[in-house]
């Protein structure tokens, strides 16, 4: 989320965000393009915000590497990663290029989701196999240097806050090595490395109420005891 790239995550007035073009608009041709082609306003790695169009041109990346289709970047994602940790169920939806929509659709059930958050606790590693290179995830959930709110890491929203600067953890008084996968309207994958826990929830909240699905993420991590040594980064 530090591509300096001009992008409005906004999903109110089609008018002035670019989220929505960029998923049922013109942009839904080439969803990678359509962020790569926004002006640049920062110098790239200097500057957080977030921005969905980032994850796309990532994946339209990807696309490129992996043979260009949807149908190569689907057999790629079930061969190396789906089909080896069980997530049956896992079926992402593209643009009409063939780049997977990295920023938005990824369906999968519950139980499937937690495989996933499993992965990521593990560091990547999955039944004797390192899947991901080793040092990744420790990677992708340290925050970044000019995130001064201290909730981004890499593809990963973080729980470290800034007291300093008086920004709230994003679960209050929640293990500050927390790392979740968020999605839409309050759908989270959250690791918990003390706990050596995963927990997936799939409802759907309206944004004025998610701190109060915070909350509840809260008190379901502290119904858990920690695990000795404790595995937390922080």
């Amino acid at each position: 989320m530090s591509s300096g790239l001009a992008f409005t995550e906004s999903y109110s007035n089609p008018l002035t965000s670019d989220a929505l073009p960029m998923l049922f608009g013109t942009g839904r041709k080439d969803m990678g393009a359509f962020a790569a082609n926004k002006l640049l306003e920062h110098p790239p790695g200097t500057h957080w915000s977030y921005a969905s169009g980032t994850t796309n041109i990532v994946s339209r990346i990807i696309r490129d590497k992996v043979g260009g289709t949807a149908e190569t970047y689907s057999a790629f994602m079930h061969n190396e990663l789906f089909d080896v940790i069980g997530m049956k169920s896992a079926e992402g939806e593209y643009d009409d290029a063939g780049t997977f929509v990295g920023s938005s659709w990824l369906h999968a059930t519950a139980r499937d989701w937690a495989r996933f958050g499993l992965l990521a606790l593990r560091g990547g590693h999955w039944d004797g196999r390192q899947l991901l290179p080793e040092g990744w995830i420790d990677w992708s959930r340290t925050p970044l240097a000019h995130d001064e709110g201290g909730q981004y890491g890499a593809f990963f929203w973080l729980n470290v806050g800034n007291a300093e600067k008086s920004i709230p953890q994003r679960i209050p008084g929640g293990p500050k090595g927390v790392f979740m996968a968020s999605g839409f309207r309050g759908q989270y994958v959250v690791m918990v490395p003390s706990k050596d826990l995963v927990i997936v929830r799939l409802g759907r909240t309206d944004h004025d109420h998610y701190a109060d699905v915070f909350h509840w993420i809260g008190r379901v991590i502290s119904a858990f005891p920690d695990v000795e040594p404790s595995i937390d980064a922080n």
